[in-house]
């Protein structure tokens, strides 16, 4: 399964997982990158510092290619951006914010640089700062979305359409049958955060795990839109949430009433009342909680047997 996106990460697999907050350590980058995927730190959850040792040991735990993904509007960038140059990280995906503020300083210490995009227009603004690759993202994806609300089904043939450069999908992909309708669309690689958030090795709670696998067609839902449109489960926080948005709550009353460490609370923590419970929509097509490894080794397969199948003319959903 050799193409641009194989060749550009030096992977075994198109396969990337999520930067996710509170889910993406070094334990879930090293499993992914072990297994053939590229396996990526969530650095929007960490200080510093933490940041540094779960680079550290992710280094120790894989002789295979591994990134970082870093929200551009983190408070501490400059910090950030040092500590992944001088740790010699090679891949870097950036989201949420300008992807010319970083491009070029990263590129020039060797570090290849993927920006995420929930639109065609952001991607042709990052074909035009010179990244490497771009993922599009689609709303049905968990955490935080474009305002747009583009589907993935809508929005990869759009990007495809607009850029020349290597193209990632994300957003409600879980299954190798996903991973081919993302290449049928026009994708070369696929995303997914939930699928292994929902893993062994992901760092998130159990008691967050254990609801995800639980969750039925329509129990996320895109909320937080006056702030930044956020794909979460219907939960107390949310019931407030919708509460005040449809009471023509202010953004700084909406600021007031997310806080500080919601997500954390509710990701990591396992508060499953109070949390911001983060996950995609995807998640009602799962119902376990496997090894990263096999979660690869199991889409590889469906989908080899998927493309068998059309070749065939034997192909059955």
């Amino acid at each position: 399964m050799t193409n641009r996106i194989t060749s550009l990460f030096g992977i075994k697999y198109p396969i990337i997982s999520g930067g996710m907050v509170w889910c993406s350590g070094w334990k879930l980058a090293s499993a992914v990158s072990n297994a053939g995927g590229l396996g990526l730190i969530g650095a929007g959850s960490m200080h510093p510092e933490t940041l540094r040792e779960h680079i550290q040991k992710c280094k120790a735990a894989t002789d295979k290619p591994f990134g970082v993904n870093v929200p551009l509007m983190y408070p501490e960038i400059d910090t950030i951006m040092d500590i992944i140059i001088s740790e010699g990280v090679k891949i870097v995906f950036t989201s949420a914010g300008n992807p010319k503020l970083w491009t070029k300083k990263l590129q020039d210490n060797s570090i290849i640089v993927t920006h995420v995009v929930s639109s065609s227009r952001f991607a042709l603004k990052c074909q035009e700062a010179g990244v490497d690759a771009v993922v599009a993202e689609g709303f049905e994806a968990g955490g935080h979305n474009g305002r747009e609300e583009t589907s993935t089904m809508v929005l990869i043939p759009q990007v495809r359409q607009s850029i020349h450069i290597p193209l990632i999908a994300a957003g409600g992909i879980g299954t190798g049958n996903g991973m081919l309708a993302a290449f049928a669309l026009g994708a070369e690689g696929i995303q997914m955060g939930t699928r292994f958030a929902l893993t062994q090795e992901s760092s998130a709670s159990q008691e967050f795990k254990e609801l995800c696998i639980n969750l039925k067609e329509g129990d996320t839902i895109l909320s937080l839109k006056k702030l930044s449109p956020t794909r979460m489960i219907k939960n107390d926080f949310y019931n407030a949430v919708q509460s005040a948005e449809d009471r023509g709550a202010s953004v700084e009353e909406m600021r007031e009433l997310l806080g500080r460490g919601r997500s954390k609370r509710g990701i990591f923590e396992g508060d499953l009342v109070e949390g911001e419970l983060e996950i995609g929509q995807v998640s009602s097509l799962i119902d376990s909680l496997p090894a990263a490894g096999d979660v690869i080794n199991h889409i590889v397969a469906e989908y080899n047997i998927k493309v068998e199948d059309i070749i065939t003319g034997d192909f059955k959903l």
